[in-house]
């Protein structure tokens, strides 16, 4: 098969698209042709060799990386039913990696694909949906809030815009750049702004005419986040669910004492409790079905993982990332 295969730690370029052994389904496993395959931003993080506690461990090289795959099963492992043969399916643990032409996965880590849902939304809603439907019930989000979201315009950012709009909260929508501040404008946010532009925390203030924020859904960290992070009122919260950035903001203790924020990350809670994972993915499968959510993802072919990673580290995606072999 193809895939993509780093053999050294560093920049984009070092991923190459090369053959590869197909994978052998092995006893509770299925294989799978993929369709469309998952990539992330943290996954720029470990190609470049940059161990990270947010991260997950550096792979061993050379390898494949990815695991969130959508696709067709073309062959069983022993004591795995046939009748998988043949369906569409979607997991979060693909192997050798997601980047790829094939892969294997335990049969109990497999999802049918929802009728009328493309490989591009399952695999979409697979993990960055799951994730999102995680970060959101630790957020708890109320019909009265007015919430800011940073990083609005990504796989999860976007979600969340969604949501809270649904939910009946006033939104207030971050991103980079004039074309991502009208994509998150037309998913709903009451108010759409460009982080890059100098002084967009006073633009908020203005547009909200003087109502407070009650939570930061914070993806992004550094200095946008303590911009952010300024506009809280007194009790409000501010909620970690992303570090796009690389850079870390957490407030200093008296500072969210003395102004009564709850200071909650989120990320780390749900990466703390990863046996929740298959239900929270059920459920995101099950939002998009029901049209609840729309998932939104930008294709690059799987030939190009290096400039999907380029473009990642550019902050010039839109969306999930997803590689179509």
């Amino acid at each position: 098969m193809r895939a993509v295969v780093l053999h050294e730690f560093g920049p984009a370029e070092n991923l190459r698209y090369e053959t590869w052994p197909d994978p052998v389904a092995g006893p509770g496993q299925v294989r799978i042709v993929v369709r469309a395959a998952g990539a992330h931003f943290v996954e720029t993080v470990m190609r470049a060799g940059r161990a990270s506690d947010k991260a997950p461990p550096l792979p061993e090289l050379p390898a494949v990386l990815g695991g969130e795959v959508a696709g067709v099963v073309d062959a069983v492992g022993p004591g795995v039913d046939a009748s998988w043969l043949g369906r569409p399916v979607v997991t979060a643990h693909g192997a050798p990696g997601g980047y790829a032409e094939l892969a294997v996965a335990a049969v109990d880590a497999l999802h049918a694909v929802p009728d009328g849902l493309g490989f591009e939304d399952a695999v979409t809603m697979v993990m960055t949906g799951a994730t999102t439907m995680g970060l959101l019930g630790t957020a708890r989000l109320r019909p009265d809030d007015v919430v800011v979201v940073t990083s609005a315009a990504g796989g999860v950012g976007r979600l969340v815009v969604q949501y809270a709009h649904a939910l009946g909260a006033t939104v207030v929508g971050a991103a980079g750049g004039p074309g991502k501040v009208e994509a998150v404008r037309a998913l709903g946010a009451d108010v759409a702004v460009d982080y890059n532009v100098p002084g967009w925390a006073d633009s908020v203030r203005e547009q909200l005419g003087g109502r407070a924020v009650t939570a930061v859904l914070d993806g992004v960290g550094g200095e946008k986040a303590a911009a952010a992070f300024e506009l809280i009122g007194e009790g409000g919260r501010y909620v970690v669910i992303g570090w796009s950035s690389q850079q870390a903001f957490e407030p200093a203790p008296e500072i969210l004492a003395g102004r009564g924020i709850a200071y909650v990350n989120a990320l780390m809670e749900l990466i703390g409790h990863p046996e929740e994972g298959p239900a929270r993915e059920r459920a995101a499968l099950e939002a998009v079905a029901k049209g609840e959510l729309v998932p939104s993802w930008q294709a690059f072919p799987l030939a190009r993982a290096a400039e999907a990673h380029a473009a990642m580290e550019r902050r010039e995606t839109t969306g999930k990332v997803v590689l179509v072999p």
